[in-house]
C-alpha cells in the first residue's frame, strides 16, 4: 500500500532550519518505517535567494514569498524556525487561520504568545508543538507534559540557556575573566556578537515563562520574572564558591509552596554534589520534583542544528504517526486556561553570598552582623580573606546568609553601605535551594 505522504513547508533555513531539512533528508528512511509516512520539504522561506548555504538543498525547494508556504494549499505542516518575535509569531497565526499544523523552536514567540497561539490551535482544530523551544535536543516539555503529567510539581530548576554555562564553565575550570571566556564563546560559535540575549538571561527568562506554563499550568509573562545576568561575576567569585563547596550556574526557577508560585532567573551558588554542578559548557539540564516521582533531571545538549532539529522533527514525527493512524484529532492542544489554585509570588526567598570590602579594624565584624541581624538575616557562613587584603588597609568579607527576601538583603546592604569603613560590595549571588 503507497504511504501518505505529508508535506513539510520551512519558515527559515539557519541553523535550526538547516539542522531540520538534513535530519528529514538524512533519516527519511528510518522516518517512513517508523511512522508509516513520508514526509517531504515542498518549500523553504529564505530572506537571500543568492545566498550560499552549508547545506544543499534544491534551488526550486527555496522562495523568498511567505504566501508560497502560507497560502499553499498542498502543505500540512508549517515548521517556524526563524526566530525572533515579528514576522514569526505572524506567520504562525496565518498558518493555524490557514489549517495547518504549526511546529516551532520560537522561545520568544511562545513565552509571549503561546497561550493565545494554543486556543487558536484549538479553535481550527490543528496541532501547535514547540518542544524545541526550551532546552533544543533536550525532551523536558514532552516529557513535563505526557509520562510525568500525573505529578504536581512543587519545583522546576533548570540550566537552560548554553552560552552562560559555557562561559561560567571556562571561568571555573580554566581560570578565565568574564570577558576571555565570552570572547571564546563568540570564536567558537556558542555566543552570538551582540550576546545580551543570553548573558542578561532574556533568553533563559523566555524558556522559564513555557516551563511554568507547562508544569504548573500558571501564565507567567516573561518581563514579570525577575531576572538577573551573569556579566557581573567575577574570577573571585568563582574562586570563593569553591571554597563553600559551590559552582556558580545561571539558574531558572520555579518553586510551589502551598498555593503560591516563586521564581527568578539569576546566577546562583550550586553545591558541588548536586547534579546540576556536573552539567558543563553548552550542555543543558532540567531538573524536576513532583509528588509521585521525587527528583528527576534530564540533560543533554541546548543549541545547535542538530540538537534543536532532532526536536523539531519529534514533533513533526508526532504529527506524522497520527495522519498514519488516522487520529490526527489528538494531536490538537487542549485550551490554556491558568490554574485558579495557584499564585504567582515573585521571587520569594533565598539564601545568599555576600563579597564586600571593608576596613580591617576593630568592631567592623560585630557592626555588620548586628545589621544584618537587625533585618532578621542569619549569618550561616563568614570568611575573612585576609589574603586578599588591598593596599594594606581594606579586606574581602565573605558572608553566606541565611534565607531572606532580595527587598529585605537590599535593604540591609544599603544601610552597611553606608558605614564609613565599608569600600564596596562587590557581589551579591544567590545560593540555590536545591535538594
Amino acid at each position: 500500500m503507497k504511504k501518505k505522504t505529508i508535506k513539510v513547508g520551512l519558515l527559515g533555513f539557519g541553523t535550526v532550519g538547516s539542522g531540520t531539512y538534513r535530519m528529514l533528508t538524512t533519516n527519511a528512511n528510518t522516518i517512513s518505517y517508523t511512522t508509516g509516512v513520508s514526509i517531504e520539504v515542498s518549500k523553504i522561506l529564505v530572506r537571500d535567494l543568492s545566498k550560499k548555504r552549508e547545506i544543499s538543498a534544491p534551488a526550486a525547494l527555496f522562495t523568498d514569498q511567505p504566501d508560497d508556504i502560507l497560502k499553499n494549499p498542498d502543505i500540512d505542516i508549517v515548521v517556524e524556525v526563524l526566530g525572533g518575535v515579528h514576522p514569526a509569531f505572524d506567520y504562525m497565526e496565518e498558518a493555524i487561520k490557514a489549517g495547518k499544523h504549526v511546529v516551532t523552536a520560537n522561545k520568544a514567540v511562545i513565552a509571549k504568545d503561546g497561550p493565545y497561539l494554543t486556543n487558536l490551535a484549538l479553535e481550527h482544530k490543528v496541532a501547535l508543538r514547540y518542544e524545541a523551544s526550551v532546552a533544543g535536543g533536550v525532551p523536558i516539555l514532552n516529557a513535563l507534559s505526557t509520562s510525568l503529567q500525573a505529578n504536581e510539581f512543587t519545583e522546576i530548576t533548570g540550566i537552560v540557556n548554553g552560552t552562560t554555562n559555557y562561559i561560567l564553565t571556562q571561568m571555573a575550570e580554566n581560570d578565565m575573566d568574564y570577558e576571555t571566556a565570552l570572547k571564546q564563546a563568540q570564536s567558537m560559535g556558542f555566543a552570538e556578537a551582540d550576546p545580551t540575549g543570553d548573558v542578561e538571561g532574556f533568553d533563559a527568562v523566555n524558556k522559564l515563562s513555557i516551563l511554568i506554563s507547562t508544569a504548573f499550568g500558571l501564565r507567567v509573562a516573561p518581563e514579570d520574572i525577575p531576572r538577573e545576568g551573569i556579566t557581573n561575576i567575577t574570577k573571585e567569585d568563582i574562586i570563593c564558591a569553591k571554597q563553600f563547596g559551590f559552582t556558580i550556574k545561571l539558574l531558572a526557577q520555579a518553586r510551589r509552596y502551598r498555593n503560591t508560585l516563586e521564581c527568578h532567573v539569576q546566577p546562583a551558588m550550586v553545591p558541588l554534589d548536586h547534579p546540576l554542578a556536573t552539567v558543563k559548557n553548552e550542555f543543558n539540564a532540567v531538573f524536576a520534583k513532583g509528588n509521585a516521582l521525587d527528583n528527576v533531571m534530564l540533560y543533554g545538549k541546548g543549541a545547535g542544528a542538530m540538537p534543536t532539529g532532532s526536536a523539531v522533527v519529534g514533533d513533526l514525527l508526532e504529527i506524522a504517526r497520527a495522519y498514519a493512524v488516522g487520529t490526527a484529532d489528538k494531536t490538537i492542544p487542549t485550551a490554556v486556561n491558568d490554574n485558579v489554585n495557584l499564585k504567582f509570588d515573585g521571587e520569594g526567598q533565598n539564601m545568599y553570598y555576600i563579597n564586600l570590602l571593608a576596613e580591617d579594624m576593630t568592631g567592623v565584624l560585630g557592626k555588620i552582623a548586628t545589621t544584618f541581624g537587625d533585618y532578621g538575616i542569619a549569618v550561616k557562613s563568614f570568611v575573612q580573606n585576609t589574603a586578599s587584603k588591598q593596599s594594606g588597609r581594606y579586606v574581602p568579607l565573605i558572608y553566606i546568609l541565611g534565607e531572606t527576601t532580595r527587598e529585605r538583603l537590599n535593604d540591609a546592604l544599603e544601610e552597611i553601605s553606608k558605614f564609613t569603613f565599608v569600600k564596596e560590595i562587590k557581589s551579591v549571588i544567590s545560593v540555590a535551594a536545591l535538594d
